[in-house]
């Protein structure tokens, strides 16, 4: 039986992987698009699969790997800060904006849709 800190960290580790492999093969999709759509995607999924995993009858321990470990190491709150800051510098205040209200707004909805899941 794993303890709370081996499941937290395996999840996490897998989390971080995909979002490094996801960031990593969209780097073609973010230079269309002054959006970063990458992690605007992996935050609202994030959000959607949080939702459903901390209402679902699932254990305690598969909570704790699926919601605070993968889905704490696939989403990032930290990048997309930086992001916006980079467009703001870049003075792209409109995009900025977007995606700071895209971010919040669609990750409130994708966590409550999450929770009816």
């Amino acid at each position: 039986m794993l303890t709370p800190i081996g499941l937290v960290g395996g999840g996490a580790a897998i989390g971080a992987l995909i979002r490094y492999t996801t960031m990593q093969l969209s780097k073609p999709l973010n230079q269309r698009w002054s959006l970063p759509v990458a992690t605007l995607g992996l935050n609202l999924i994030g959000a959607l699969l949080l939702g459903w995993d901390l209402t679902s009858p699932l254990p305690s321990s598969w909570q704790l790997f699926l919601g605070t470990g993968i889905m704490g190491g696939l989403t990032t709150f930290s990048t997309m800060i930086n992001e916006i800051i980079i467009l703001a510098r870049h003075h792209q205040i409109k995009t900025a904006l977007t995606y700071f209200v895209l971010s919040l707004g669609g990750g409130l909805l994708f966590g409550w849709l999450g929770t009816l899941l």
